[in-house]
């Protein structure tokens, strides 16, 4: 097996990871770091996949209900990431599944310390404290997650992960994600200062927080919100005691989060909360918006976090959730306002970002309300008479959703106009010139004539946008808004430690 690709320039300078022949090694010898061959189910059968290990665990602390396999290795089981696939698809397999006959790499030794990347010795960094642990539903504590500062990972997609996400979408293959940024990183990450944090996210990604090792393993198995059951993507930082369970029952108004049945019918039967604890600013047929202050509504706030937190890999902030607005969409019955997905949004962005974070949950999912909360956005940007763009980096799913959006939205103004610049798309959609830019790159509509460039409107593209656009079920209607941006005071902007 070939040694890995480098993923930084720190690692030119560190010696090649060691490789063991198959045969060479035993189970007791496979640690967390190692690389080697696993059985993976696939289309075909069982096949031989690389996979890096993450943890091991004894299989009979193991909590997920299965049955102890009598197979050799059966006495462990291994959280494992799929090399060259997506980081949700990570999981706990029993060792069995490990193929021993194979070659294995061994971890990358470390950088000796005080190394930096061009090999001196960095300045001291002030170390702090991290914020205490803040009291969660129930009772129980929220364990701090440490300050630090890390790049935050980017999923690049392939072919493959837009034909099964994307499906009836408009194909824009072209890569949105930010220049410079990696896939996985293995840099040693440094401890910052409160100041410094609150700095960092006042002047870059304000949703972006660190990444420990113990964030790669997933610690939750599956979610019950409401009648639905959905299975975890992500680590979340919830309670210790609550890792591990088989399921974790989430009460779908409050966003308590309880160990079991029993104490969820408790809770609701006392819960009188049927809605988003906020203001209702739009409503059309079964379809409801709910603005939340992240400063007044703490615990609903952090909790909501808590979930996004199991289905976004690199938007994390949980704790400090006073600088933003939460924009809930929901779905109303007699029962109730269910919650289908939200956006939140900075209370004051030196970007001029419209969207920190954006989720619809995977139950609801495939159904179009991913491009309604985007939609909704730029209506809200309209109001502001600002243009907007979400801040970057953007996880998979949701860079389709906003390449599909802005595809739609140009191309149906475009379809009504003879004549348009860059700037009068910008003004009319509430769509940044570079994304525009970017779209309009991607669709191939940019050419040259009579030596300046124009938009050009082709058949093909024009037949597959109004096939995309057969397919949307709902939209936004900007009358149905009752709302006006909100005016906020220094220390209502103030963040919150």
């Amino acid at each position: 097996m070939a040694p890995s690709a480098h993923s930084n320039k720190d690692d030119l300078n560190l010696p090649p990871p060691k490789v063991s022949p198959g045969g060479s090694y035993d189970i007791e010898d496979v640690q967390a770091g190692c690389k080697l061959y696993v059985l993976r189910p696939g289309p075909n059968g069982m096949e031989e996949r690389l996979a890096e290990i993450l943890s091991r665990r004894d299989h009979h602390t193991a909590m997920n209900g299965m049955a102890v396999d009598s197979q050799p290795g059966s006495q462990y089981e291994y959280f494992v990431h799929w090399e060259n696939f997506n980081k949700r698809l990570d999981e706990w397999i029993s060792g069995a599944r490990l193929l021993l006959s194979r070659e294995m790499e061994w971890p990358r030794p470390k950088p000796p310390p005080g190394k930096g990347s061009q090999g001196k010795v960095p300045q001291k960094t002030q170390v702090s404290k991290a914020p205490k642990a803040r009291k969660g539903t129930g009772g129980s504590e929220t364990p701090a997650m440490p300050v630090q500062e890390l790049k935050p990972p980017t999923f690049k997609l392939t072919q493959d992960d837009e034909d099964e996400d994307a499906e009836g979408e408009m194909d824009m293959s072209v890569d949105l994600e930010e220049p410079g940024s990696t896939r996985d990183s293995r840099e040693p990450t440094p401890f910052f200062s409160k100041k410094q944090e609150i700095e960092k996210l006042r002047t870059s990604g304000s949703m972006t927080q660190s990444i420990s090792e113990i964030a790669r393993v997933k610690n939750l198995n599956r979610l019950q919100i409401g009648k639905h059951e959905v299975e975890a993507w992500y680590f979340s930082p919830y309670p210790k005691e609550y890792a591990h369970l088989p399921i974790l029952y989430i009460c779908e108004f409050c966003l308590s989060f309880y160990p079991s049945s029993f104490m969820l019918l408790r809770h609701r039967s006392k819960c009188n909360l049927l809605h988003p604890p906020g203001n209702e600013i739009y409503r059309d047929d079964d379809i409801s918006f709910f603005e939340v202050d992240g400063r007044r509504q703490l615990t609903w706030c952090r909790n909501l976090s808590l979930i996004s937190k199991c289905f976004l890999d690199h938007k994390t902030l949980y704790y400090d959730v006073q600088p933003f607005m939460y924009y809930i969409m929901t779905q109303r019955d007699s029962h109730g306002c269910h919650i289908i997905g939200y956006f939140s949004k900075e209370k004051e962005s030196s970007e001029n970002y419209n969207v920190a974070c954006i989720l619809t949950l995977p139950q609801h999912q495939r159904h179009g309300y991913g491009k309604l909360l985007i939609e909704f956005s730029y209506e809200l940007s309209k109001k502001e008479g600002k243009l907007g763009s979400p801040e970057k980096p953007l996880s998979d799913l949701g860079l389709l959703g906003y390449r599909a959006y802005w595809a739609e939205t140009i191309l149906e103004l475009l379809k009504n106009e003879e004549e348009l610049s860059i700037d009068e798309i910008a003004q009319k959609t509430s769509i940044t010139h570079a994304d525009i830019m970017n779209t309009c790159t991607t669709l191939q509509l940019i050419k040259h004539f009579k030596g300046a460039h124009v938009i050009c409107l082709t058949e093909s593209v024009l037949e597959q946008h109004e096939k995309s656009i057969a397919k949307r079920k709902r939209k936004i209607k900007p009358e149905n808004l009752q709302w006006r941006p909100p005016v906020f005071t220094r220390e209502q902007l103030r963040f919150g430690y």
